[in-house]
This record gives structure tokens, C-alpha cells and sequence, in this order.
């Protein structure tokens, strides 16, 4: 199914029949979270496993909205995430979403969903009191629905480029001031979300947070943007844990690849055993960042890996 036979003739030679594979690493990556799904539906099929085994105030879904192969509207979004025990998730989203944005989080209340989160990226279009048209209008959209929310906010590793240490720190120390005084006018907090580089240091956001102070500004730590931070976790734990508001698992595999079934990996059940050694219990995010798959299905796999983990740390 997966070769198609390609016939070379040769002078003087018998015809010989070659197999060329048109399975793409894209595809084969598909195919491992399809098969991962078919056999949750085995060791699952009627017993709920997202919302009877697991504690579901303690975990929201995230990265859900854009990567979605099913591209479900915001109706179709809110009925999975009952259907899978979830009683909270973070709206990530990219700008055709936006119109829809308020629809969205009147329809999550009425359905007893919570938007814990909103996410919103600064890059080199926002700037301190003229913020990008996108990001205008999601906080436009915060002040008509009246959410309360936290607002995570990250930026591209170059935002911070041709600058040295103090100039970095004053410079995200503004811009997130800017939109954290927007967030207070809608009484919502700002969660500073690691991303990668200068700003994905957690010893860095930690410097932001006291420098802005206040109990409306905390840290967002992602695991699946800190796999080079594996060895050091244990030591980075202590450093953020005063200002940590919520951890987003992923599989840790120092070699990677980065994005695969929760509990599938070396290093992540490790790393929830030194957050809960360290005191830091949740609230935990679990993620459905996998493009071209159907994001019930990634999200499903992450609940059982999960359940399976947490038995192991007990």
C-alpha cells in the first residue's frame, strides 16, 4: 500500500521490478499518532478515561485551535472538549480566528468551559502604545466579552537581537509593562510564556516578574520549547517556582524529535517528579500541537500517556 513498483529495463538484463516508497516523514509521523489513537480507543472504549481517572481541574487543553486537520468551528471545539472531561483550555489562535474570537468565549461560558488563557504574540509590529492590529483586537475582544483571563505572552528569538543584557531586560521589561497595564484595566494577568531563546530562560522571566512585581504577572513553562534545558531542570525549578503558574507537558527527548504521544518519552515523568518535589502540583497543560492531525485524537493519546505517568510517580 505504502510502495509502488517501478519496472527498469536494461539492456541485456531481465526486467527487475524496484519498490520506491512514497511514505514522506510528515506521513509516517501521521501515522504513528493514527495508530497511537486506534489503540487508546482499545485500552479506553467505554470508560472515560480523560474525566474518570484523571483530576480535570487540574489540567486544560492548549493548542487546539490552529492545529486542528478538522478545522472545527467554535461550536464543534466546545463539544469535544466536553466530550473528552475538559473543563478549561487556552485559546491559541492565528488571525482568521479572530472573528470568531468572541463568538468562541460566549460559547465556552455557556457550555461551563473556562478560558484560562489567551495567547498573544509580540514581534517586531508591536512596539510600548501601538501594539499590532491582531493584538488590538484581541484585547478588544476581552473588553466586549468582559473575560477574565491571564494573556500569555511570548516573542521570536530575534525580537531581543543586537542588544546586550541590560538593553534585553529593559526592552522586555516595557513592552510586557505595556501590556501588562492593558491587561489590568480588563482585570486580567499576563502569563510570560517561554519560546525559545533569550526570553525562554526561566531565570530570565524570573528577572521580568520582579522587575514588574505584583501578583498579576507569572510564568507560563512549556516543556515542549525546553529541551535544552533537560539536564538543568532540576535546578531551574527552584529558580522559577515562586512565580510558576502552569506547566505545558510534552514528551522530553533530548535527541527528540520533540512533538510525540505524552509518556512515549526518556525525560518528561522525570521532570513532573522534580515540579512536584519542588511543591508546584498544577494546574498542567496538555498539549494538541501536532499539525496535519485531528486534534481530538492527539489530545485523547495525551490523557492516557498522562495517566500512565503520574501512576508511575505515585
Amino acid at each position: 500500500m505504502g510502495e509502488r513498483c517501478v519496472f527498469q529495463y536494461l539492456p541485456g538484463i531481465k526486467r527487475k521490478c524496484y519498490f520506491r516508497s512514497r511514505f514522506t516523514i510528515k506521513t509516517i509521523m501521521k501515522m504513528k499518532w493514527i495508530l497511537a489513537y486506534i489503540s487508546v480507543l482499545f485500552l479506553t472504549s467505554g470508560t472515560g478515561i480523560s474525566a474518570q481517572t484523571l483530576n480535570m481541574d487540574n489540567y486544560f487543553a492548549w493548542c487546539i485551535v490552529p492545529f486542528d486537520n478538522q478545522n472545527r468551528t467554535p461550536e464543534q471545539r466546545i463539544e469535544m472538549l466536553k466530550k473528552l472531561g475538559f473543563k478549561s483550555y487556552a485559546y491559541d489562535w492565528r488571525a482568521e480566528h479572530l472573528p470568531e474570537m468572541a463568538k468562541e468565549i460566549n460559547l465556552a461560558r455557556k457550555n461551563g468551559i473556562e478560558m484560562n488563557a489567551v495567547w498573544m504574540w509580540l514581534d517586531k509590529n508591536d512596539a510600548v502604545g501601538n501594539l499590532s492590529a491582531n493584538n488590538r483586537k484581541v484585547l478588544q475582544v476581552l473588553a466586549e466579552t468582559g473575560l477574565k483571563t491571564q494573556i500569555w505572552v511570548s516573542f521570536p528569538e530575534d525580537y531581543f537581537d543586537n542588544l546586550n543584557e541590560q538593553q534585553r531586560l529593559d526592552k522586555a521589561v516595557k513592552i510586557v509593562g505595556h501590556v501588562l497595564d492593558e491587561a489590568r484595566r480588563l482585570n486580567c494577568k499576563v502569563g510570560l510564556y517561554n519560546h525559545g531563546g533569550w526570553f525562554g530562560r526561566p531565570e530570565i522571566l524570573v528577572k521580568i516578574c520582579e522587575a514588574l512585581a505584583g501578583n498579576d504577572v507569572g510564568i507560563i513553562f512549556n516543556f515542549h520549547h525546553a529541551h535544552d534545558m533537560i539536564d538543568e531542570f532540576a535546578e531551574l525549578v527552584p529558580i522559577m517556582n515562586d512565580h510558576l503558574w502552569a506547566v505545558n507537558l510534552n514528551v522530553m527527548n533530548p535527541a527528540g524529535p520533540k512533538i510525540l504521544p505524552f509518556g512515549s518519552g526518556q525525560k518528561e515523568v522525570e521532570m513532573i517528579d522534580v515540579l512536584k518535589t519542588n511543591g508546584f502540583t498544577g494546574p498542567f497543560g496538555i498539549l494538541g500541537h501536532v499539525e496535519d492531525a485531528d486534534v481530538e485524537m492527539v489530545l485523547t493519546k495525551n490523557l492516557h500517556g498522562l495517566k500512565d505517568a503520574l501512576e508511575k510517580i505515585k
